[in-house]
């Protein structure tokens, strides 16, 4: 059972506030989606990483998997129009078994601890799926102005990566989705659609995903400080 990384790399980053796409933005020399590979360059369980991304950034990941030895990147290929359609892309350009792990991972969660990592992927390779997931610590609620009710947290998860299947349990998965004109926020959404029992891993408060200026500003505090 072969492991494959594939990180979508496709996205503009808008809300970010920045005009280069988030996960090409530099942290001490280094663009952030190369902090994300290097999580899975350094794993031992993970064989090789697949990118999806705008053609006009090729060989930008070109000059990062050189400049950084990202060996285990094997193919950078077209993403698309949603995250769904540049994962499909990946999925159809990898040659593997439908026994084989697919390990989706978001390209700006740089800071995945690589334990976590290993937990998912022998979670995955011992019940056929993983999904990384972070319990809900504080308190919750629903209104939009003032409070309407609260809610009971006990099993609220907010949704992390990687999210980890079976090739073939996946590929089926996003043909159906495709079949029936739907795209989802992520792919557990979708292989959930298929019956599936989803498996949850702990996450981490490292592993947050950056999106906003304020995300930008604490990776930047961050890797200030480990230098």
């Amino acid at each position: 059972m072969r492991v494959f990384a594939i990180i979508p790399a496709g996205g503009k980053g808008k809300r970010g506030g920045t005009e280069t796409p988030k996960q090409y933005l530099k942290f001490q020399g280094k663009e952030l989606i190369a902090y994300a590979i290097e999580v899975f360059q350094k794993n031992n369980l993970v064989d090789e990483i697949i990118i999806s991304a705008e053609p006009e950034y090729f060989s930008l990941l070109e000059e990062i998997k050189q400049k950084f030895h990202l060996t285990k990147i094997s193919k950078i290929v077209e993403g698309g129009i949603e995250r769904q359609d540049s994962v499909y892309n990946s999925l159809k350009a990898i040659k593997v078994n439908d026994d084989d792990l697919v390990a989706v991972h978001d390209a700006a969660r740089p800071l995945l601890p690589n334990d976590i990592l290993t937990k998912a992927i022998n979670t995955a390779k011992e019940k056929g799926n993983a999904l990384v997931c972070l319990k809900a610590r504080d308190t919750l609620l629903k209104g939009g102005h003032i409070v309407k009710e609260y809610v009971d947290r006990s099993e609220i998860y907010y949704v992390q990566t990687p999210q980890i299947f079976k090739y073939g349990d996946l590929m089926k998965a996003m043909k159906k989705a495709y079949e029936k004109n739907f795209i989802g926020t992520d792919e557990s959404m979708l292989v959930k659609a298929l019956g599936f029992d989803i498996n949850i891993v702990e996450g981490s408060m490292l592993n947050f995903k950056i999106t906003t200026s304020t995300d930008i500003e604490m990776f930047e505090k961050l890797t200030h400080q480990n230098q």
